[in-house]
């Protein structure tokens, strides 16, 4: 049985509270099946969404953060076991890059501080050559799939060199040693309460979120990466799609189901919550409703 989900309040802002200013990077598009993602889809029905990913700025350092670096133009840099992938259809476009959407908004890749990469599937990890000077932040669990990944294993979906070596940062459990609201495991980033990087397992190992403030009187953004693929699976609309083939293999967009709807379940706690807002990468109807708007860079996701 699912653990209950407590709906608690966030911390209140401190008298100087910092917060980060939050806006979106355009960095590609899917083109995926709904019934790998909703139970009970249609499987003729096909989800065309973005691969968003975030830049965060700190309100009194100026630091300036990265959340996920999407698709690689250069698609003939994945893994066979994602080329194939490609083959079949998923890979819509990539008309700019993560850093091209950096520099139209003004950043160079160079200054961005960090890279925080919510998991290691290929949509996600992006080329990470222009961020020169980052320090990539990703969960402790990605360190074996790296380790492994390919062309050391020939077999493997992970390229080796996601992530620079001798800037990574691994996120480990005791690192992830406060709670915040409905979440157990997080870690307060620069130490201040503006960014908190929560350990949001179930989708692959390592998989992390983002809960930052938005404003010094109370507003927040959740970026929830790959923790779901619908918002409706947040609102509990709808259910995370599983099917057993005929061998009793298990296929769900999780590596692990039921921690994932755990996970799922605890996002949805914070709709409870006033002036939350919640953004996953995949989300196609936020994106329709405010592609080439105010909410990408320069522009700024309006707090609630």
């Amino acid at each position: 049985m699912a653990s209950e989900v407590p709906v608690n309040s966030l911390p209140l802002p401190s008298a100087s509270q910092a917060y980060m200013d939050v806006s979106a990077l355009e960095a590609g598009h899917l083109r995926v099946p709904f019934d790998f993602i909703v139970a009970g889809a249609d499987p003729s029905e096909f989800m065309y969404c973005p691969s968003l990913a975030f830049c965060l700025r700190h309100s009194e350092a100026g630091s300036k953060i990265v959340f996920d670096l999407g698709v690689r133009q250069d698609a003939e840099v994945y893994p066979p076991k994602v080329q194939s992938m490609l083959d079949r259809g998923f890979l819509v476009n990539v008309n700019q890059s993560v850093a091209e959407s950096l520099i139209k908004g003004g950043i160079p890749p160079d200054e961005v501080d960090a890279v925080v990469v919510s998991h290691l599937h290929w949509d996600h990890v992006g080329d990470p050559a222009p961020f020169t000077k980052a320090t990539f932040v990703v969960g402790d669990g990605c360190r074996e799939l790296l380790t492994s990944g390919y062309p050391l294993n020939p077999e493997s979906p992970f390229l080796a060199n996601s992530i620079p070596s001798d800037r990574a940062h691994f996120v480990t459990q005791s690192e992830f040693g406060t709670s915040i609201g409905p979440f157990p495991r997080a870690l307060d980033y620069f130490g201040d309460g503006s960014m908190f990087i929560i350990d949001s397992p179930g989708h692959l190992p390592g998989h992390v979120t983002i809960l930052a403030r938005t404003s010094n009187d109370g507003a927040w953004i959740f970026l929830g990466g790959d923790a779901a693929h619908d918002f409706r699976l947040i609102t509990a609309e709808k259910d995370v799609a599983y099917s057993v083939d005929i061998c009793g293999h298990v296929t769900c967009a999780h590596l692990n189901r039921d921690v994932a709807v755990e996970t799922i379940r605890r996002i949805g706690a914070l709709l409870e919550i006033p002036r939350v807002q919640i953004l996953i990468a995949h989300d196609y109807t936020w994106y329709e409703a405010n592609k080439d708007g105010p909410a990408f860079l320069p522009g700024v996701i309006p707090p609630l």
